[in-house]
């Protein structure tokens, strides 16, 4: 199995083409030329699973963030429907506040960089990099968790390739570089926030453009807090509860899906299945392994030890 897995994977990591829902969309020629002011000046772009939720629950008192939803979609998938769709979930952003979107989605998306440097040439990027297998497998259990993934690990390397595509972080670092430059583009790592998370707010707060501010202490615990992920009770009924979500967002109803979540009616469709197993350690070492180039050029670029990354040793889940 793994020497299957292998031949796929060695083909998504050296691969160029766009991942699933990418292609679809209009071009940019179906919204005006000049930005508008409302826009973002910046983007979380992750890649997923780095932190994201927590920075947007704190980063959300402080700036204008979209209403409703942590996550719009425009530019990777909902781009053919318009500005007027997009700017509806700024349409309570004050001017005087930095207006931006966490959109982890957006880091390996070719689609979505080429469409935002076009509309928003002068737009800061926040990436942040965490331990790859360590990621990649929190991923998988989250798509699983939700009924995006049917299958187990082995197999999903080879079925989805988001897995294995947002963790080529070098090479997707250099093309936000290219298309922002190195001086709007901001390369983190999800170490330092969970151990310096105040420190780690203030660089960011410093690259935005917005006055430092202290978080609380309840804040800093949810930092660590692991997540308590299982497969779900009914994989088609999870699925189909996911679908449902998803054009309720579409449509611009995220605050129906963010009631649903916060109410008792969310356990009969997320979770409630037996928990994940270990990730087995044949994996560790073949996903290692595939990704250690992507590590050392990272390593260069940021200038930085990470030789943890590079170990086969179990991690946590």
């Amino acid at each position: 199995m793994l020497e299957s897995i292998g031949k796929a994977t060695t083909k998504a990591l050296t691969a160029t083409s766009a991942l699933p829902n990418q292609n679809f969309a209009e071009p940019l020629t179906n919204v005006s030329v000049k930005s508008p002011t409302w826009l973002p000046s910046f983007f979380v772009v992750g890649p997923p699973r780095t932190g994201t939720s927590w920075i947007h629950e704190i980063l959300r008192r402080h700036v204008n963030l979209p209403s409703a939803v942590k996550e719009t979609r425009f530019f990777d998938t909902h781009f053919h429907r318009g500005l007027d769709w997009y700017e509806a979930y700024y349409q309570h952003a004050s001017d005087r506040i930095r207006i931006g979107e966490i959109a982890p989605t957006y880091f390996a998306s070719s689609t979505a960089r080429e469409r935002i440097a076009q509309l928003i040439p002068s737009a800061m990027i926040v990436c942040i990099f965490r331990h790859p297998v360590e990621r990649l497998w929190s991923l998988y259990r989250l798509k699983s968790a939700y009924g995006m993934i049917h299958c187990n690990l082995e197999n999903a390397l080879v079925r989805d390739p988001e897995l294995l595509e947002s963790s080529k972080y070098a090479s997707h670092l250099k093309a936000w570089q290219l298309a922002f430059g190195k001086q709007n583009v901001l390369a983190t790592v999800y170490e330092d926030l969970c151990c310096g998370p105040q420190r780690f707010m203030d660089q960011l707060a410093d690259f935005i453009g917005i006055s430092r501010f202290s978080i609380a202490d309840s804040d800093l615990r949810r930092v660590h807090q692991s997540d308590s992920l299982s497969y779900p009770r009914s994989y088609y009924r999870t699925r189909s509860a996911t679908a449902v979500a998803d054009w309720f967002k579409a449509r611009r109803l995220g605050r129906l899906v963010t009631a649903f979540n916060g109410s008792p009616l969310r356990k009969y469709v997320i979770g409630g299945g037996p928990p994940f197993p270990e990730i087995p350690q044949g994996i560790v070492r073949h996903v290692c392994e595939l990704l250690r180039p992507e590590v050392e050029e990272l390593e260069a670029l940021l200038n930085r030890d990470l030789s943890a990354w590079k170990s086969c040793d179990p991690i946590r889940s």
